[in-house]
């Protein structure tokens, strides 16, 4: 087994040379040297445990035996962090009721699932453990033995988390309402099986199954947990004030309201009479650093302007008297959770970089926006604040709210008894 650590340790910690290798092809040199590590590591782990227990043997002769190990896990959670601990939260509190045992790993040093407790009379149950961030966590994934590996993170054997020959069946649960083509391309290729918020959400996924051939995967409509954690904390938030407040919550990308408008949107709104959260998507922070910071320089003149970068969203959504959003899930959280009003810049949505400009036809989230909000073209932005002032003064969308709702977070309270239901794990 030091043969193996020492191949490993040669192959990723290697002495640096001085070139310049650019992002992509540094990630493709990863995903190579990952692939082949991890296809050494589990052949000669397989050869040593066989010479040790005696079946090497055996196995030529077709009398093998399947063999465990220390580190092997039924269930293996990995969150890439604290931002989705309301996904996790209600699985893991269902895993503690059955008394089924579960790894959490986690990308956060913060995650508040690492203090999560089981039982007082099983506390191993539920094992904790912050795995480290970007390749450090991509290694740990791609060398991990369970039987089933639970996650949010999109990509699997695209980007940088590989299939590892050690887990049997992956499952991806969704952390929004929306379709699932929104991901970017090969989002969800790869996976065993996916965890969806509703029923409408199966047919796009079936038609990139045949269209790219790739196997079907088990579909199971299992409702939202967030939302659910989420709508059972509504009752203990603080009554709004009386100031007139506008959420800006965008997702990231070419197509999100910072990189596409910017200022141009963003300097009406802060000469408004209105108070501003800005709320940029997480992944901004990493994507988009470079134009994130330039914007909150470029604001920070005005005193109406707060920025939010809090894990969860709850808070500033129940703080806005409107949202302006663009193509981003929170349009529904808040349109669900709260029934507010939503505007949303009208564009020419790109859909080269995600699943959904392999679909034939228009995505749920576009057309059950356009049913929630209403557009504003880029012409009207100096006139923001009229139109913000006249679309609160507009009778709710309810019945159309209500509706689209009943599609797309099916079972309300029950996600978490239904993940676990579908990991079909029994009780220790």
């Amino acid at each position: 087994m030091k043969l193996i650590y020492i191949a490993f340790f040669l192959i990723f910690f290697a002495s640096p040379v001085f070139a310049y290798i650019d992002p992509g092809t540094g990630s493709m040199l990863f995903s190579l040297l990952t692939g082949v590590a991890v296809t050494a590591f589990f052949f000669f782990k397989n050869v040593l445990i066989k010479i040790k227990d005696g079946t090497l043997f055996e196995r030529f002769l077709g009398k093998g035996k399947t063999i465990g190990s220390d580190k092997h896990h039924s269930l293996v959670i990995y969150s890439e962090g604290k931002q989705y601990w309301n996904v996790f939260r209600p699985i893991l509190e269902e895993l503690v009721k059955r008394k089924i045992p579960c790894a959490y790993c986690t990308s956060g040093e913060d995650d508040p699932g690492l203090l999560f407790s089981g039982p007082a009379d099983m506390p191993g149950l539920i094992k904790k453990e912050f795995i480290g961030k970007g390749n450090t966590a991509y290694r740990f994934l791609n060398f991990l033995e369970a039987d089933i590996c639970l996650m949010t993170t999109p990509g699997l054997d695209v980007l940088q988390i590989k299939r590892s020959p050690g887990v049997k069946k992956y499952i991806h649960v969704l952390h929004m309402v929306t379709d699932p083509t929104t991901y970017r391309l090969f989002g969800l290729d790869y996976y065993d099986q996916i965890l969806l918020t509703g029923e409408y959400q199966k047919k796009d996924i079936r038609e990139l199954e045949e269209k790219r051939g790739t196997k079907q995967k088990e579909l199971t409509v299992v409702g939202c947990t967030y939302l659910d954690v989420m709508s059972e904390r509504l009752a203990d938030l603080p009554p709004k004030d009386a100031a007139k407040t506008v959420l800006v919550a965008p997702s990231w990308g070419e197509n999100g309201i910072l990189k596409r408008y910017g200022l141009k949107l963003l300097e009406p709104l802060a000469l408004s009479s209105y108070k501003i959260i800005i709320r940029p998507h997480p992944q901004s922070v990493i994507s988009e650093k470079e134009t994130l910071e330039k914007i909150q320089k470029d604001l920070a003149r005005f005193e109406n302007i707060e920025w939010n970068f809090d894990a969860e969203n709850i808070k500033a959504l129940s703080r806005a008297d409107i949202l302006i959003s663009d193509f981003s899930g929170v349009i529904f959280d808040y349109a669900f959770l709260f029934n507010r009003p939503v505007v949303y810049p009208r564009f020419e949505f790109d859909k080269r970089p995600y699943d959904l400009s392999d679909i034939d036809d228009e995505a749920w989230t576009f057309r059950a926006i356009r049913e929630i909000g209403l557009p504003v073209d880029e012409t009207q932005f100096k006139d923001i604040e009229g139109i913000l002032d006249r679309v609160m003064g507009e009778k709710k969308r309810g019945e159309s709210t209500k509706r689209l709702k009943d599609e797309a977070w099916m079972y309300p309270g029950e996600a978490g008894m239904r993940i676990v239901d579908a990991l079909g794990i029994h009780d220790v």
